[in-house]
């Protein structure tokens, strides 16, 4: 019984459709909101320390670095939210259908980009 097969497919000949990858991408944000409200509490912590860790925190918070994560956290946070609202959508049974997934799914990339935008112009 020598069969030319593959016993198992490798992950890198799977293309997936862009429902695919914006669920892994919704479980990938809420992992990275989670670490960053923990960083937000500890810079709370570090602030409530005294002037010189609020000044120190301030000059931080300040720092390029930091206002790339910020944006990173924004993005991720509206993509959350966007696809909650999704999600709420499905709640009532609402677009179920193949096209409609897509199309829902590449609206939710354009408003949770849209929004991050929006956010950062009124923020910075």
């Amino acid at each position: 019984m020598s069969h030319n097969r593959p016993i198992s497919p490798h992950l890198q000949i799977y293309k997936l459709p862009i429902t695919g990858i914006i669920s892994i991408s919704h479980r990938l944000t809420g992992v990275f909101l989670i670490i960053a409200l923990i960083g937000l509490v500890v810079i709370l912590i570090q602030i409530k320390n005294g002037m010189l860790s609020y000044l120190e925190m301030q000059n931080m918070l300040h720092s390029v670095p930091m206002k790339i994560m910020l944006g990173g956290f924004i993005y991720a946070l509206m993509f959350h939210l966007c696809h909650g609202v999704r999600h709420l959508f499905w709640d009532i049974g609402k677009s179920f259908s193949r096209e409609t997934l897509t199309r829902y799914a590449q609206w939710e990339l354009f408003a949770s980009f849209s929004l991050t935008i929006l956010t950062l112009l009124v923020l910075l």
